[in-house]
């Protein structure tokens, strides 16, 4: 019996094992790799809020992201790389994923949706490391993508060099590999003796690219056979189909070997006695034989000769495949750390020009201080005299802190430093009512709680999922007396028959009607679901007007979230209530991104300098 060893982890293996063993096979799990699932940050998932399309690379990946019940933009185009992995992200998301014909990267990348992608905001779903081609090719398509990371494989802890005994001991006929990271997992752990018995193997991979990796394990060509796909269906085709080839050549041999001997004791029962005594006869026979059969050895020497021709020319097309592969793999090395250059290029050039940009800043602050410093020390040494270039100086630093630096407060304590300073001269009252009124007008601004806003808009996005939807009230049924009602007394009997035929009567149909109240029919889970996305989706659109000062945006967004709770959830709720009041306060804040201030003052001071 051919014993099949599944490598795949655990619980992904077992419905192949079942269709292998029905089919006569022995087979065995024996995991090589643990799939951990990663947390990533919050930062690392926001990309797929805003994302126009979204591809996953397997089940697992579909697995983990929704473990962390992300914010995700349902709307997108969601793409896979199988058709398991299509039917997990309906079973998860509820979205039907385009799938490709071809069951991996490059099938994706042939896809007419993903040909046209300049400016779109893509994320591939993966897990850590994995082939670069599906990134590499979006990027120069002119694709924004971003890689969320969300699960790793693991090699398998146990894995050491007496599994492969004890695979060998268990007549292990053929491997079964979904990935690279299964063959690194199996063959470096291995001393010689082990890894010579490993090359020697029947491995069933899910892809060329699999099959390209391990023959550079020194695997040969003739052991490896590629199925159509990862899935278990295709898996076992492959399996069976080379299963059957290898059954069908020592069955032809049996049989040969057997018509052959039964030939030969035929031909020597039927021999007759009168050959016996004819010594010469049977010496020509002989040569005969032996001639025959050199000839046969002959024939068969030249197509054993003519097979290890072919299959020397076979390994010398294996050695220039595994050449050319080393080749592009170093240009791709070279190419990766030349990007990586690059990278660390760019960063230092922005942390060198953030550093200056600061110490530009930190500089004209210091000059100012120093100048403000310098303009009221020597306002103080004069004591008697009033300079106009000090009272210039001191105009233009309250105009600095209102245009550059938007420190109304700083403005206004610079012209109150100015009031202050003219009030012991005479001839400066014009001067001091226009810096009085600019005074007036820039203590009367206030500044926006932008962050107190936006952490009270987090919160009732955390406060959404605990609304009560609300539920289909039925009015009471109003009483109605029975005329049919049965007398207790004796006498009454006619009556109550009469009663009684009557009550069955009216009662064999039924119709209650319920007018004036309009019933509004059940919300499926998913349904609440997707209103709950909404309003969140709202919520965190007025999040990102706030910080981006686009008041319109800001209350629109807020409205449509009253809107959505309003209609949907019970307004008697207390934490509806409090929803609904949290953000009819946020709708009043007094959001003027846009404040024009002018200062008055400015004016005259040039004026009255002059």
């Amino acid at each position: 019996m051919t014993h099949i060893l599944i490598t795949r982890p655990e619980g992904k293996g077992a419905a192949l094992a079942e269709q292998l063993e029905q089919a006569g096979y022995q087979a065995s799990l024996f995991p090589v790799l643990n799939i951990n699932y990663l947390t990533p940050s919050s930062t690392q998932l926001s990309p797929l809020i805003n994302a126009d399309k979204i591809i996953f690379i397997s089940q697992d990946a579909v697995k983990a992201l929704a473990q962390l019940k992300p914010d995700i933009n349902i709307k997108a185009q969601f793409y896979a790389v199988g058709q398991q992995t299509a039917d997990t992200i309906y079973e998860l998301f509820g979205v039907r994923a385009a799938t490709p014909k071809q069951f991996d990267s490059e099938g994706v990348l042939a896809l007419k949706s993903l040909a046209q992608v300049d400016g779109s905001n893509i994320v591939l779903v993966k897990g850590h490391g994995g082939r670069p081609d599906i990134a590499k090719v979006l990027k120069e398509r002119g694709a924004f993508l971003n890689n969320c990371v969300v699960y790793e494989r693991e090699p398998v802890p146990d894995l050491t060099n007496d599994w492969t005994d004890h695979w060998k001991s268990s007549n292990v006929h053929g491997i079964v590999i979904t990935s690279n990271a299964a063959v690194d997992a199996m063959f470096t752990p291995l001393a010689a003796q082990q890894l010579q018995w490993l090359q020697q193997c029947h491995f069933y991979v899910a892809s060329e690219r699999i099959a390209a990796y391990l023959q550079q394990q020194h695997v040969s060509l003739a052991n490896i056979h590629i199925a159509a796909g990862a899935s278990d269906n295709a898996m076992f085709t492959c399996i069976n189909q080379q299963g059957s080839s290898m059954s069908e050549q020592p069955k032809s041999i049996t049989t040969e070997n057997t018509t052959s001997t039964a030939s030969s004791s035929t031909s020597v029962k039927n021999e007759p006695a009168s050959v016996k005594n004819k010594p010469a006869n049977d010496k020509q026979k002989v040569s005969k034989v032996a001639s025959l059969a050199l000839l046969i050895s002959l024939v068969v020497a030249s197509g054993v000769g003519y097979e290890f021709y072919q299959k020397l020319n076979a390994g010398k097309a294996q050695n220039t495949i595994v050449n050319e592969l080393s080749e592009q793999n170093k240009l791709l090395q070279q190419e990766l750390a030349a990007l990586k250059s690059s990278q660390m290029s760019l960063q230092q050039a922005l942390f060198n020009s953030e550093e200056k940009v600061s110490e530009a800043l930190t500089q004209s602050t210091l000059e100012n201080q120093q100048a403000l410093k310098a303009a009221l020390q020597k306002a103080q040494q004069q004591g008697s005299s009033l300079n106009p270039q000090e009272v210039t100086s001191l105009q233009r630093m309250a105009e600095f802190k209102l245009w550059a630096e938007k420190d109304y407060q700083g403005a206004s304590a610079v012209l109150k430093r100015l009031d202050g300073l003219l009030s012991e001269y005479p001839g400066t009252i014009e001067v001091r009512q226009a810096i009085m009124q600019d005074i007036q007008t820039l203590d009367s601004l206030k500044p926006i709680a932008t962050e107190a806003i936006y952490l009270q808009l987090n919160s009732v996005i955390n406060r959404i999922d605990e609304l009560v939807f609300n539920a289909v009230n039925l009015p009471e049924e109003t009483l109605v007396i029975d005329e049919h009602a049965l007398s207790e007394d004796i006498n009454d009997w006619q009556q109550n028959i009469s009663n009684s035929w009557n009550k069955i009567v009216d009662s064999f149909i039924t119709i209650r009607r319920h007018e004036g109240i309009a019933i509004e029919p059940l919300l499926t889970d998913q349904e609440r679901n997707l209103i709950n996305q909404r309003i969140k989706l709202n919520i965190a659109q007025a999040q990102d007007a706030l910080l981006s000062k686009q008041a319109s945006i800001y209350f629109s967004a807020l409205n449509e979230a009253k809107r959505l709770i309003s209609e949907y959830f019970k307004q008697d709720d207390d934490a509806t209530k409090s929803v609904l009041n949290t953000l009819s306060k946020l709708e009043k804040e007094q959001l003027n991104f846009s404040q024009e201030v002018t200062l008055q003052s400015t004016q005259t001071v040039k004026e009255w300098v002059q």
